[in-house]
């Protein structure tokens, strides 16, 4: 089953397959995606600028040439038994960070597998307005991506300051994009 959680560019989509995902217990996280530019934006708008400092002190959260790279780990398996590398935000729970300080992909994306076995196939009303909501997300959070791309590399040549006024003007790049975007966003609406 599909479930969507409608916060405009804050939106989330949850599947049932999640929690039993074919692919193993750590599932996407074991690729996890970077924090770009309009995720770290996102984030410092929700609050969450002093977090982006300390995961960077920390080492959980890396400057790479698209915003912020998460630092993937090995867990221990049981037995001594390693297992494959996974997000340092995994836990046996899943995602140990609240939703206000994930990348938006976290929070939006669900695999092909999952809008299927949702009930996408069979017209399920929530299932297709959650693919259309992660659509229209991964298209609007790209579009951010290559905007603040375009206006760091123009204000910052070499890389940005990585510091707390760089962050609070990703933070208000973000704000000024997501209210324009307001229109977009409501026909994320079911129906």
């Amino acid at each position: 089953m599909i479930r969507l959680e409608l916060a405009g560019a804050h939106t989330r989509v949850h599947a049932t397959l999640c929690s039993a995902c074919p692919q193993g217990p750590t599932g996407c996280c074991a690729s996890p995606p970077g924090v770009e530019w309009s995720d770290i934006g996102r984030i410092v708008s929700l609050g969450g600028a002093g977090w982006l400092l300390e995961q960077m002190a920390a080492g959980t959260l890396r400057p790479g040439r698209r915003g912020l790279l998460i630092l993937r780990v090995a867990p221990e398996g049981e037995g001594g038994q390693a297992l494959p590398k996974r997000c340092a935000f995994h836990g046996p729970e899943g995602c140990t960070i609240p939703p206000s300080r994930r990348a938006a992909t976290c929070n939006y994306y669900v695999c092909d597998d999952a809008f299927a076995h949702g009930g996408e196939s069979r017209g399920d009303a929530e299932a297709l307005a959650g693919r259309r909501a992660h659509d229209a997300l991964v298209a609007l959070y790209g579009e951010w991506d290559i905007e603040l791309a375009d206006r760091i590399r123009a204000s910052w040549p070499g890389a940005p300051p990585w510091d707390r006024g760089f962050l609070d003007w990703l933070g208000r790049e973000y704000d000024r994009r997501a209210a324009e975007a307001t229109a977009r966003l409501a026909a994320l609406s079911p129906g």
